[in-house]
């Protein structure tokens, strides 16, 4: 099967069987969709919803934050992975998006990279989710589904991946595709243990043709 052809089927289904696909962090402005997307950051979202409730009751907003203390905000995302330097970016991401972006937090890839705390993928995730950008974010999810189902081949990180995407994948999808790729990650081709036998879409999955189909056939 050609990549053309698995990105053909790859569209098709997931437009057919999830026309609706959308972050699981809770959240209800983009000043808490950009709290919880740098929480995230090797964290599940289920910890995630965990902790931020009562930190957005709290820090209802980047003046809010800007105007804590480091403890304080540690005290309340402790229980999270790395919180030391995610209370540092906090901090300072509310510091800048008070002080130069007048607390609009920015459409742009390049000008959301400026906020502490804030990389490529987590611009990206802003710029799809919030602006509904055409923006693809990398994450562990979408890096090892995308190439395991053939999307992707042999890419050198995340970025490599995501350029390769962008390329096959139509703007106006580009957004829904991170989801997509996340969701089926996190539940069916998920990193240790692929639910393969149970996949929707091994039918044009490079892992599985390789890997499972070609395994039973030996075995017959």
């Amino acid at each position: 099967m050609t990549k053309k052809e698995r990105y053909q089927h790859f569209l098709e289904y997931f437009t057919t069987h999830h026309p609706v696909a959308e972050t699981e962090l809770n959240y209800s402005s983009p000043y808490e969709l950009l709290v919880a997307v740098i929480l995230s950051a090797q964290c599940t979202d289920k910890r995630v919803n965990m902790i931020t409730p009562d930190f957005f009751q709290r820090f209802p907003d980047e003046n809010k934050l800007a105007e804590a203390q480091k403890q304080e905000v540690l005290s309340y995302i402790k229980s999270c992975s790395f919180p030391n330097n995610k209370t540092k970016h906090l901090l300072g991401m509310a510091k800048m998006l008070k002080k130069d972006f007048g607390g609009v937090i920015p459409s742009d890839v390049k000008e959301l990279q400026k906020l502490p705390g804030v990389g490529r993928k987590t611009a990206n995730v802003i710029a799809s989710v919030v602006y509904n950008k055409p923006a693809l974010a990398v994450d562990t999810h979408v890096f090892r589904v995308s190439r395991r189902i053939g999307l992707t081949t042999n890419p050198k990180s995340p970025l490599d991946a995501e350029q390769q995407l962008v390329k096959h994948i139509p703007e106006e999808k580009l957004p829904i595709a991170h989801h997509w790729l996340i969701l089926h990650g996190r539940y069916i081709c998920t990193a240790r243990s692929p639910k393969c036998h149970e996949c929707p879409i091994s039918f044009f999955c490079q892992y599985y043709e390789k890997n499972v189909k070609d395994s039973a056939a030996d075995q017959e």
